[in-house]
């Protein structure tokens, strides 16, 4: 098997912007609504400060093409929330953390990716946590449909 580098992140708490999308496209729905809301303001071109997050929610059930998806945009405490666009404080916590390099399908790579992260855990000395899961989004060039890169943030405990 090959290598799977993780690394242990202690993500510290964070205020987001939060949109959301639902539908059989969650993605695409919820990435369009960051988009309209963060570019004119200039976030889209400092992802250091404004680091972009997102994860299932909720998750997809068996017989239905639907579920959503919610993308988190670190935001300072000077944003204020807007029509579509809630703001949060996220506490953080420890987190393994690894990177998905998405190339082609990115409904087959992330949960490929995910299940080797998570049996990584199960190998691993840590124990389940209930926090957050997350998907960072390090690359949104070609998103939501494209290449692009991901760091995957699996909640643990020690």
């Amino acid at each position: 098997m090959s290598e799977f580098p993780v690394r242990i992140v202690k993500l510290e708490p964070l205020r987001v912007a939060s949109v959301h999308g639902f539908g059989p496209s969650p993605e695409n729905e919820a990435w369009r609504k960051l988009v309209a809301w963060a570019k004119p303001k200039g976030y889209l071109d400092d992802q250091e400060h404004h680091r972009i997050f997102g994860f299932n929610n909720p998750d997809p059930s068996p017989g239905s093409p639907n579920y959503g998806y919610e993308f988190w945009m670190v935001v300072g405490p000077e944003v204020q929330p807007e029509a579509g666009v809630e703001i949060k404080d996220f506490p953080g916590g420890l987190y393994a953390v690894a990177r998905c390099d998405v190339q082609g399908d990115p409904w087959r790579t992330i949960p490929a990716a995910w299940k080797k992260l998570v049996q990584w855990r199960e190998n691993s000395q840590y124990q389940c946590a209930s926090h957050q899961w997350l998907e960072e989004h390090l690359e949104t060039e070609g998103m939501p449909e494209g290449d692009f890169d991901l760091d995957l943030y699996l909640p643990i405990a020690a």
